[in-house]
């Protein structure tokens, strides 16, 4: 896995600063544009599949990012949605509580709210750390065959996910690294920079996706091959 490759991977196509910044403005259309944007990494991740040259994709095709990225959107919700239920029912318990409390002089009701609270929030944690894992290689399969079918093949998803966790580790950290060391940097730049950093982030998750994906493949066809 190179990591820093991804890091620097934009920087040599030469028209990179128009990319990146095209990506950026897109970034700022109401409702599509986050869209828009996973569309476009989701592109990358693909030319890294296919070891295109040209990793970075330019803006012709922008209308060919939205539907990429609506089917991404879908995956990232899919695989989210068991940790956002269980916090809408914490929620939900912490309401109840509050309610039986105001109309008790019993802690029992805060107690009890405070314990569920606590086991959920551990639970929440397991589940966005798994989905961490899971969501990088359900889009590799996405952007690989590009059917949205392929991101719900929950035995391949995992199978590339047990085959080699140490590559999507490495996509939550080269995503995380971004964001910690990038953000602050963007927002100095009267919150400008925060658009470009956003941009480059998405272009540098969506290389490591590609690069995970085909590490995370070879290691299972490798074991295959050794169990046969």
């Amino acid at each position: 896995m190179n990591i820093g490759r991804a890091f620097t991977f934009a920087f040599e196509d030469p028209n990179w600063l128009k990319k990146i910044g095209i990506a950026a403005v897109v970034f700022l259309i109401p409702f599509v544009g986050p869209i828009i944007l996973m569309g476009w990494g989701l592109e990358i991740t693909r030319r890294v599949i296919n070891d295109d040259p040209e990793p970075l994709p330019d803006w012709t095709n922008l209308a060919d990012y939205l539907p990429k990225g609506f089917r991404a959107f879908v995956v990232s919700l899919a695989y989210m949605l068991p940790a956002l239920l269980i916090l809408i029912c914490g929620q939900l318990v912490s309401i109840g509580a509050a309610a039986a409390m105001s109309n008790s002089d019993s802690s029992l009701p805060g107690n009890i709210a405070v314990a569920v609270s606590v086991c959920m929030s551990c639970f929440i944690f397991i589940l966005v750390i798994a989905a961490g894992f899971i969501i990088p290689a359900a889009n590799g399969n996405l952007a690989a065959s590009d059917e949205l079918g392929a991101a719900f093949r929950f035995n391949e998803v995992l199978g590339l996910v047990r085959a080699n966790p140490g590559a999507y580790f490495m996509v939550i950290l080269g995503a995380g690294l971004a964001n910690l060391l990038l953000a602050p940097l963007g927002s100095l730049v009267c919150g400008i920079g925060v658009l470009v950093t956003t941009a480059y982030t998405s272009a540098l998750t969506g290389h490591l996706t590609g690069q995970a994906y085909k590490i995370a493949k070879a290691a299972g066809a490798a074991a295959t091959s050794t169990a046969l």
